[in-house]
């Protein structure tokens, strides 16, 4: 069943643990996020960055994971990943997405509070939940980048930023990046447990494709709610695409190696099901 995001991010917050949630970009890796959480009996958040809807379109996504959800027992959030406009963000909200981003971190304090809080009044009379970003997650990732900035969210400024905006859920910058890491990411936990005192909604990790499972657990420990995946879905899949490609150069159809891609894929969230303490709270 489709739910919002709030449904299950306040559970996890007063639960102690997170909802991972992942990137789908096509079918099977709807299916293979679907399969894991309803193994695991985890709520589960699928998402879409503005890139991923430029090459199909919102109604194609949100069709694949209603569909998903209709088929399964479990909490799915239909969500927008780094909303980059308040048109954008209204699409998803008339298209049917359960969970909106807005992403204006790249943006003044002042503008970034703005954008967000105008998402926000449009999408609370449909109870429709608003995620924000305030800070830098570093790295590039499809049109995402991070920039060179000082990355890290300033606590007190969070705080403000909560109180104006309303929004329900938090995206914070404490040294986590987007893409592929080239060494081991530096977290500020420090930081994360500074803005945890003063900021009450639940608080979102992105870039976390290749940070340690430790250091998501001392996160969740410390606030986040929220885990996001998506460089390390795209890798699993196609894993799975070139072992069966390389075990037979002949095959054609799509379906032998989009399976091979969804098995991939499957075991790799349900271990992060996993990391985050979702299993068995759907």
């Amino acid at each position: 069943m489709l739910v919002t995001s709030n449904e299950i991010l306040l559970k996890a917050q007063a639960g102690g643990y997170a909802v991972g949630a992942f990137n789908v970009e096509n079918m099977e890796m709807v299916q293979a996020v679907l399969e894991a959480a309803e193994e695991l009996k985890s709520p589960v958040i699928m998402q879409t960055t503005p890139s991923t809807v430029t090459y199909a379109g919102l109604d194609y996504y949100l069709a694949n994971v209603k569909t998903a959800a209709k088929r399964g027992s479990v909490p799915v959030v239909m969500h927008l990943d780094h909303g980059n406009s308040f048109e954008l963000a209204m699409q998803a909200l008339r298209a049917g997405y359960t969970s909106i981003m807005i992403d204006g971190s790249h943006e003044s304090f002042e503008k970034n509070i703005s954008v967000s809080k105008a998402v926000t009044e449009a999408c609370h009379p449909s109870e429709i939940s608003v995620e924000a970003e305030l800070g830098k997650v570093g790295g590039k990732e499809d049109d995402l980048d991070g920039g060179d900035d000082n990355p890290y969210t300033d606590p007190q400024e969070a705080k403000e930023f909560v109180e104006r905006t309303g929004v329900d859920s938090l995206a914070v910058g404490i040294g986590t990046a987007h893409g592929v890491y080239k060494g081991e990411p530096n977290i500020q936990f420090d930081i994360l447990s500074q803005i945890k005192e003063v900021v009450d909604i639940p608080l979102v990790l992105h870039g976390t494709s290749g940070v340690p499972d430790e250091a998501v657990k001392e996160c969740i420990k410390r606030g986040i709610c929220k885990v996001n995946y998506a460089t390390d879905l795209r890798i699993a899949y196609t894993k799975g695409v070139k072992e069966i490609l390389a075990e037979n150069p002949d095959t054609i159809d799509p379906k032998n190696y989009g399976a091979a891609g969804r098995k991939e894929v499957k075991k790799y969230v349900m271990s992060k099901m996993k990391v985050c303490g979702s299993v068995g709270k759907a």
